[in-house]
């Protein structure tokens, strides 16, 4: 029997790519994780994409949220959790293992889990260690999901300032004078471990920056201007991370700049500066996130200078086998060198935050930015590349 005038049944529509963002985390930066996810699921194109917001608890449970950016910002100086936006108290999101398998699913206690469907990507908008510092992109890629952002060495060294200095300085980018306490060294003899503090003042002047070797967002960073500050900075950066980071304070202006992958390879944003805050001893977190202190965006440098800040951060991107992002901060000193005082992998993505606001400048807006790291994901495999 013929069957070429039978009614053709019409063809399914393709499957939108479904893109999991995944927010919130064990570190201290879990409440701007959460802003940033807010911004993220506000600004990506739904009819485009399907989208499953995660939030992973402060204790580590990963929860299924209600899809309500408006619910993700910093209200009366207050700060977002995951614990507040999660449908259950007691429910968690099980991602897959198995590379041939996507899906994701939902179990309660006492309940039969649930399927939530495949996951094409997963926008990973963590800040910090469990998250930003390769955990999470280890696990993805044994799941076999492409994600947003740095592969699992490069975010690992974003986030660990000691080694990310180390790989600068062997590919030639200047870095500004430093010191590591690791841990052991300040269990063994703590007395010699401050000393070598003392004599590093000593050598560079006051004041110095002591933080957390692996934090982020200038959360447990002090500014120290003498010796009669330096315990209590060092049990602040220490109630952050046991290993800390100390640096001589560089004289010069603040510039950075965004890298985004294109299909030809990563770019340069326009540059921005960050002034020094009125009411603020330094750029922390309280002037980035709570009283939103404005950058310059261009910064007013030559074409010269731009050009070279540019090279400057596509450099330190390459230097560290960065994918996706990264924001490249750099000291321009008063006898005019670009000293590169970090990247991150995974920088502030709020509206406010710089990365967005210098990609804007330069011509991609938010919705295009966040479209674009999707894409390059997609574009992507897992697994060695």
């Amino acid at each position: 029997m013929s069957t070429e005038n039978l009614p053709q049944s019409p063809e399914q529509p393709p499957r939108k790519p479904r893109v999991a963002v995944v927010f919130g985390g064990r570190s201290s930066e879990h409440g701007i994780s959460v802003v940033t996810a807010g911004a993220v699921l506000k600004a990506i194109d739904r009819t485009k994409y399907d989208v499953l917001p995660i939030g992973i608890t402060q204790d580590g449970r990963w929860a299924l949220t209600a899809d309500e950016p408006e619910r993700m910002a910093i209200v009366d100086r207050r700060q977002p959790s995951v614990d507040l936006l999660a449908e259950s108290d007691g429910g968690g999101v099980i991602l897959p293992v198995d590379p041939a398998n996507r899906e994701v699913v939902y179990s309660e206690p006492g309940s039969v889990p649930k399927a939530l469907g495949e996951v094409d990507v997963v926008f990973p908008v963590l800040h910090g260690p469990y998250g930003e510092d390769g955990t999470l992109q280890g696990l993805l890629e044994l799941s076999g999901v492409p994600y947003v952002g740095s592969g699992v060495l490069a975010s690992a060294v974003g986030q660990d300032k000691e080694y990310m200095k180390r790989v600068f300085t062997s590919f030639g980018l200047k870095v500004g004078p430093y010191l590591v306490i690791r841990p052991r060294e300040w269990q063994r003899d703590e007395p010699a471990a401050r000393k070598k503090i003392v004599d590093f003042a000593g050598e560079h002047g006051w004041p110095l920056f002591v933080k957390p070797a692996r934090a982020g967002s200038s959360i447990g960073i002090t500014k120290v201007d003498d010796l009669s500050g330096l315990d209590e900075a060092i049990a602040e950066a220490q109630r952050h991370d046991p290993k800390i980071l100390v640096e001589a304070a560089l004289r010069g202006r603040e510039i950075e700049c965004g890298v985004l992958e294109f299909e030809d390879g990563p770019r340069a944003s326009a540059p921005a500066e960050i002034p020094s805050p009125e009411d603020h001893a330094y750029y922390d977190f309280e002037a980035k996130y709570i009283d939103s202190t404005p950058g310059i965006v261009p910064a007013p440098l030559t074409p010269e200078e731009t050009a070279q800040v540019q090279r400057l951060a596509v450099d330190a991107f390459e230097a560290t086998s960065c994918e996706g992002l990264v924001r490249a901060d750099f000291f321009l000193t008063e006898d005019g060198e670009f000293v590169i005082n970090e990247i991150n992998t995974m920088p502030g993505f709020t509206p406010i935050s710089m990365y967005p606001k210098m990609w804007e400048a330069s011509g991609v807006s938010y919705p295009e930015l966040v479209d674009r790291l999707v894409q390059a994901a997609l574009r992507r495999s897992t697994g060695l590349r």
